[in-house]
């Protein structure tokens, strides 16, 4: 179905306003087209570092539980929660905003610790095994989580800048020049129109 034309009156200024604007927005399109190129290149990058990322981090979870698994058969329950409350931090987690093509979305910088012995008895060596295990998989996981959310915002924005470059390609644009179609149109029959009377006032005043 056809759009309706823009409201405009049909006169020599209006179609050059109506020119500049389809200008305005064409390099509009332009500038918006690229973006979404740049976007798109983004997210395959992206979307190849998560895959490769989330296959580490399940390796090393895999791995740091099945030690832990061990750590529980030899220290249970409650020598784990004991001996965790002795247990400093084995991980610094530091977030801070980032910007790409004005997307914005959290860098995380994690940075390993060196253990510290508990000093419990009855602390098993798998214990400090299982922390250092944790902390590597934790390392993993909050560069992980960087590359995931990074990922759903350029994927966002890049369908935001797909639906604008559809929406003036397909739509404003085109309304635009057949508004200015249909001024051109409507002058030149106008200028018809009063060069047929002129000549039928110089017929009449020859006559």
């Amino acid at each position: 179905m056809t759009q309706p034309l823009i409201k405009v009156p049909p006169t020599k200024n209006t179609l050059l306003k109506l020119k500049k604007q389809v200008t305005f927005l064409e390099n509009g399109h332009d500038l918006l087209e690229r973006k979404r190129e740049l976007l798109t290149r983004l997210v395959y990058e992206r979307i190849g570092e998560y895959r490769s990322l989330r296959a580490q981090a399940q390796e090393a979870l895999a791995g740091a539980f099945r030690c832990l698994s061990l750590t529980h058969l030899r220290m249970g329950s409650r020598g784990i929660r004991q001996a965790a409350f002795g247990a400093e931090p084995a991980l610094k987690v530091d977030i801070l905003p980032r910007r790409a093509l004005g997307v914005e979305y959290p860098a995380v910088t994690a940075q390993r610790l060196p253990l510290k012995p508990v000093g419990l008895l009855g602390t098993d060596a798998s214990f400090d095994t299982s922390r250092d295990n944790l902390a590597n998989a934790a390392v993993l996981l909050a560069r992980l989580g960087e590359v995931e959310t990074a990922l759903h915002r350029l994927m966002e924005e890049q369908r935001k800048a797909q639906k604008r470059v559809n929406a003036l390609k397909y739509n404003i644009i085109p309304r635009y020049r057949r508004t200015i179609h249909f001024i051109q149109s409507a002058l030149e029959e106008d200028e018809r129109n009063t060069l047929f009377q002129v000549k039928l006032l110089r017929e009449r005043t020859s006559a």
